[in-house]
C-alpha cells in the first residue's frame, strides 16, 4: 500500500483495499480447495503403499539411469498435471518421483526442483494448456498459435531439470566459483537457444546478396 501511494494512478484507498483483499481472498479459496482434494490423493498414495511402488516401477524401467528416470517423470507430471494449477500439479507428483530420484544419488533439494521445474510443463503443452490459453485470452491473440509457440520455447524446461539432475552448481550446491560458471553458462545457453529458436536468424538467409 505504502509503495502504491508514489504514483497517483495506482494508489489504493480503503474502497480498493477492501477489493483487492476480496479478489486475494477468492483466490486462496481456490487454492485451497484444489489442495485440499491433492491431499486425499497424497493420503491414498501413501498409505496404499503406492509411492514406493511407482518409485520402483520408475526405477525399474529405466534400469538405474538417472537420464532416463527424468524423462519419465517429465511424462508423469505432464499427464498428471493436466488441467491442475503447477502448486497442484507439483505436490501430486512430487509424491511419488521424489523418492525415485533420491534413490538414484539425487540430493532432496534438487529432487524437489526438478519435480517442480517439469511440473510446469503441463500449463503450456497443447491441448490442456491453461497459461497459455489464458495469456492469449490477455493478449487477445490466436489460442492454438499461442499454445504452440509456448509449447516450442518453454522446452528448455526439460534441460533445466537435467541441469539439476547433474549439476550441483544449478542448485546452489558447491564452491561459489563453481556456481557463477554454472549460471553464467545457463544464461548464454538460454540466450542462445531462444535465439535458435525464435528463427530470426533465418532472415539473414532470405536476404538477396544486393541487401
Amino acid at each position: 500500500m505504502v509503495v502504491s501511494w508514489f504514483r497517483k494512478e495506482t494508489r489504493i484507498g480503503l474502497k480498493e483495499f477492501v477489493q483487492a483483499s476480496r479478489s486475494g481472498a477468492e483466490n486462496s479459496l481456490k487454492i485451497g480447495a484444489t489442495v485440499g482434494v491433492i491431499g486425499i490423493i497424497i493420503g491414498v498414495l501413501t498409505y496404499s503403499g503406492l509411492v514406493l511402488t511407482f518409485a520402483d516401477i520408475v526405477i525399474e524401467l529405466a534400469k538405474g539411469r538417472l537420464f532416463v528416470t527424468i524423462l519419465l517423470i517429465a511424462l508423469a507430471s505432464l499427464v498428471l498435471g493436466m488441467g491442475v494449477p503447477v502448486t497442484a500439479a507439483y505436490l501430486i507428483t512430487a509424491v511419488v518421483a521424489v523418492p525415485a530420484l533420491t534413490h538414484l544419488g539425487v540430493n532432496e533439494i534438487a529432487a524437489h526442483m526438478i519435480v517442480y521445474w517439469l511440473s510446469q510443463d503441463s500449463n503450456i503443452t497443447p491441448p490442456v494448456c491453461i497459461a497459455a490459453f489464458a495469456g492469449a485470452t490477455i493478449a487477445k491473440a490466436n489460442m492454438w498459435r499461442t499454445a504452440f509457440a509456448s509449447f516450442k520455447f518453454a522446452k528448455f524446461l526439460y534441460l533445466g531439470a537435467f541441469l539439476f539432475g547433474y549439476v550441483p552448481g544449478f542448485s546452489l550446491n558447491g564452491s561459489t566459483m563453481d556456481i557463477v560458471k554454472t549460471f553464467v553458462l545457463i544464461i548464454i545457453g538460454t540466450y542462445v537457444y531462444s535465439w535458435v529458436l525464435s528463427g530470426i536468424w533465418l532472415g539473414y538467409f532470405k536476404k538477396s546478396p544486393a541487401q
